[in-house]
């Protein structure tokens, strides 16, 4: 076989990683029942579909057309850096603002060290 379907099946291998991630990432949002499991959901998968796909046209480029992007470089870097801090931030607002926990929560570990400040 020639050299470029390798390339081709390991970028599709990539591509289809990162749009299922991001597809179970939408069900998460949808399905989900609070806004603390839905935030989880959506930063873990949908940041690690992005990244499998920004990593999949990196190495497209890469190897078969062999053009190094910083550009994409870039991309995976800030979104693998800023997905989990905007992820954090919007629950730690949640929680201070007071949004109901769903029924089935088990245990509230700020609610004791919040209630000390």
């Amino acid at each position: 076989m020639n050299e470029n379907v390798y390339i081709d099946i390991i970028v599709a291998i990539f591509l289809f990683i990162g749009t299922v991630l991001s597809f179970l990432s939408a069900i998460g949002l949808i399905r989900l029942p609070d806004v603390y499991s839905r935030s989880h959901a959506v930063s873990k998968s949908a940041s690690l579909g992005v990244l499998c796909i920004l990593f999949g046209t990196f190495l497209f480029f890469l190897l078969a057309e062999g053009y190094f992007s910083i550009r994409l470089i870039l991309g995976i870097f800030f979104v693998f850096l800023t997905s989990p801090v905007v992820s954090h931030l919007l629950n730690r607002a949640a929680y201070r603002s007071k949004v109901e926990l769903t029924k089935e929560t088990v245990q509230d570990d700020l609610k004791e060290f919040l209630e000390e400040y």
